[in-house]
């Protein structure tokens, strides 16, 4: 079985009664395989995931959400403060890491997350080592009353494995209400007195991580990369593979420093370990290690220059011409309005769902996509009237809150969204119609089903011109769904 299998036994054999998330690379499949073993739905964004299993584990239940790591920056509002909130079911949060930026905008760790959070945070490196980080971060996370962060990558998730499956039964746990009793002030020197000790406690002792002492000098990693440097590792080298990297577990890695005359720190994307360890240790910070993924000829050159103190590496920015070209599908039925637009002398923003893939040649219609559903607030900044392209899935995600914005502040935008129903960049799932709500709350509102890139473009300058917000919905279905 492989990584996936592994989670979502995990998830099963758990007891877990709810399981929410957004769909995106690469954890999109973890959902869909949980069929109808686990009540799953897929969320209009991340904030609202984590506040439906917050709801189910005030009941006494336990909830998964599942995420990407860029939604892990909508869902961190209520994540940092259901820490010292309290909760009552364990909540585990799975946040799919992209180390190399495969599929996505960004290629930000989410083990940062747990220190920000002060959550527990399993970093798991082979299928039986998933599996058992799901059963214990559940019971962790009802020991000391906080959601845990599992952090999950592609390779991770395709490796496979062999791991033995048991069922619990687990009983309703009790929600604290005593909580209310104490200020915001009290709530945090609680936690800090009571359960963050208790996360440390379980991070020395955790028998998830493994010490292996060979010889004078050391590897320290965590997570996949703990399997690469497994295979090449010399014999008179030892390894010491973590698995929870918060709390780190200092106490086991200080012993295991002053044990060895120099040690390196294989892990990705970014140094989260490297970082708390000061300059006892050797790895991305001292040029050892790339930043980002991490590769089998990169841990074997650091192993080699294990001896030298810094080493200077050589960094040539990746170029589209070097990967190859990404375009639009050829078909896609947007191709005569993204041409419209492109003739229009405009700034234009757009968001990162299907449309990103105009921003480079031949198109080169954008002039920025920040994030997901951004189009509309970023739009707003422009000098002048604009163009804010964004999808339907876009546009419930985040879309919303910038478009009532917009009509608070009277700003000047020519909204168009692009309206096929489902969320075309992760699968198909599909999109709620939100149509009314914006004929309601937007006055100047057209739908538009022409596929005649001259009649669009005559509309979009008549819009361009007019005063306050105009919103254009695109109509078309996806080829692909």
């Amino acid at each position: 079985m492989n990584g996936l299998d592994a989670v979502v036994c995990g998830i099963i054999d758990s007891g877990v009664k709810n399981v929410t998330g957004v769909p995106g690379f690469p954890i999109t499949d973890l959902m869909q395989s949980l069929g109808d073993n686990v009540r799953h739905d897929w969320s209009v964004n991340e904030k609202v995931a984590l506040e439906i299993a917050l709801g189910s584990s005030v009941c006494g239940k336990r909830s998964a959400v599942i995420t990407k790591h860029v939604g892990m920056n909508i869902l961190s509002d209520p994540l940092v403060t259901s820490a010292t909130h309290t909760i009552g079911g364990g909540v585990v949060i799975f946040a799919g890491d992209d180390p190399g930026i495969g599929k996505s905008q960004n290629e930000q760790d989410s083990r940062f997350y747990g220190l920000i959070a002060e959550v527990p945070v399993f970093d798991p490196r082979t299928p039986e080592n998933a599996y058992l980080c799901v059963k214990e971060a559940f019971r962790l996370s009802e020991k000391v009353m906080t959601p845990v962060i599992i952090r999950l990558t592609d390779r991770l998730l395709k490796s496979e494995g062999v791991f033995t499956r048991k069922k619990e039964s687990v009983p309703p746990q009790k929600f604290d209400k005593n909580i209310w009793h104490l200020t915001m002030l009290g709530k945090h020197q609680r936690f800090h007195a009571e359960y963050y000790p208790e996360m440390c406690k379980y991070a020395e002792k955790s028998n998830l991580n493994s010490y292996e002492k060979k010889g004078d000098f050391g590897v320290i990693s965590s997570g996949f990369p703990s399997v690469l440097v497994g295979s090449i590792l010399p014999d008179d080298f030892s390894h010491l593979r973590l698995t929870i990297v918060n709390p780190l577990p200092i106490d086991l890695v200080d012993r295991f420093i002053r044990e060895h005359s120099r040690v390196l720190v294989v892990e990705e994307t970014e140094p989260v370990i490297e970082k708390q360890l000061s300059k006892r240790v050797y790895g991305k910070l001292t040029g050892h290690m790339p930043y980002g993924i991490a590769e089998i000829e990169d841990i074997r050159k650091a192993i080699e220059n294990i001896n030298i103190d810094s080493v200077k590496s050589i960094v040539v920015p990746q170029t589209i011409a070097q990967r190859g070209a990404r375009p639009i599908c050829e078909d896609c039925p947007y191709l005569p309005l993204y041409k419209a637009v492109k003739e229009l002398d405009v700034p234009v923003a757009g968001d990162v769902g299907c449309s990103i893939m105009t921003s480079s040649p031949p198109l080169s219609l954008l002039d920025a996509a920040f994030s997901l559903g951004a189009s509309i607030s970023t739009a707003c900044g422009f000098d002048r009237k604009g163009i804010a392209i964004i999808g339907d899935f876009g546009f419930a995600h985040s879309g919303i809150p910038a478009l009532v914005n917009a009509v608070h502040n009277r700003h000047e935008v020519v909204v168009i969204l692009l309206q096929n129903y489902v969320a075309a960049m992760t699968g198909g799932q599909s999109v709620p119609d939100l149509t009314g709500l914006i004929k309601y709350y937007i006055t100047d509102t057209v739908v538009v089903e022409s596929a005649d890139q001259t009649i669009i473009k005559s509309l979009l300058e008549t819009k361009l011109r007019s005063k306050g917000i105009s919103v254009v919905i695109a109509r078309a279905g996806c080829p692909r769904f």
